[in-house]
């Protein structure tokens, strides 16, 4: 096999080949044969999976039978995660939307450039369809996280859900609330379990899996459509946005922002993840466990 099939050609290389094996053509002809011959410039398509899980469907299950038996006992099931974080400033915005001009914004995303950096940390109440974005100006860590989930309990959730000591929380498997972070758990334990007095099941969706979190599709996606095309210059902005976001369905969304300092790189010892209470499930344990508190809670 010779270096030719490595080596991609432009409409004028082909030109200038052709030429030399005396077939004499211009550029735009060759693109008008290719074209006749069912040829396109195609970008590439992620459409192959890859090699899923093997306890992929077994997660997925187990996941929704955990969702039916706390829905149906009452109890509060959220979904979390992280959404991309966005440049505050004059910058381009994704999408389309219907105006009579473009606004016109800086033709690069410079980060010295804006005004600051939004991190929306969301959590979506799939009993209600209310969605809660606590914006973040540091850094997206598991304390951040936690923090907001405990936040979100104490001034909407506990009205919500009355006596309730019991919480599904439907997380991906990476990020500052993935599986793997002992400092995840480690604030479960301490700011919600401890703290609160809640015992918290966690069940992450299998790596790779996260478009099927209820809050990508719910909420973040919703989101998206609505502040599509429009540049998030401000904060103010950006939290008008989200909380304009509705849906034919019943969403209706809360939005702040939250200027708290959190320290990135903290790591947590094998000791002290010896005095969490935690109980690793049967199913999936590296995915599933229940956080229970501590000490006895009023």
């Amino acid at each position: 096999m010779s270096d030719q099939k490595w080596q991609r050609s432009s409409l004028r290389r082909l030109s200038t080949k052709l030429a030399e094996a005396h077939h004499p053509v211009s550029h735009t002809t060759v693109g008008r044969l290719l074209v006749q011959m069912n040829y396109s410039l195609k970008a590439n398509l992620k459409r192959l999976a890859g090699a899923a899980h093997p306890d992929r469907n077994r997660q997925f299950e187990y996941i929704e039978q955990q969702k039916s038996a706390f829905l149906a006992a009452g109890l509060p099931v959220i979904s979390v995660d992280t959404k991309k974080k966005e440049l505050i400033g004059n910058f381009k915005n994704g999408g389309r939307s219907w105006c009579q001009q473009a606004e016109a914004v800086n033709d690069h995303d410079f980060a010295h450039d804006a005004s600051g950096k939004a991190i929306p940390y969301g959590i979506y109440d799939l009993r209600h369809q209310l969605g809660y974005v606590y914006v973040g100006t540091s850094a997206d860590t598991p304390q951040f996280a936690v923090e907001m989930i405990a936040r979100w309990w104490q001034t909407d959730g506990q009205a919500l859900f009355g006596a309730a000591r019991k919480l599904l929380i439907l997380a991906d498997a990476g990020g500052s609330n993935g599986c793997r972070p002992r400092l995840w758990k480690q604030h479960l334990q301490q700011q919600l379990a401890d703290q609160l007095g809640l015992e918290a099941t966690v069940c992450h969706y299998p790596t790779g899996a996260s478009k099927w979190n209820p809050i990508e599709h719910r909420l973040f996606g919703p989101i998206s459509i609505n502040w599509a095309g429009k540049p998030l210059r401000t904060f103010a902005t950006l939290l008008a946005y989200i909380r304009g976001t509705t849906t034919e369905s019943g969403l209706r969304v809360k939005a702040w922002v939250v200027d708290q300092v959190y320290e990135k790189g903290r790591t947590v010892s094998a000791a002290a993840m010896h005095e969490l209470n935690i109980q690793f499930a049967e199913v999936c344990p590296k995915w599933n466990y229940t956080i229970r508190p501590r000490t006895v809670c009023p």
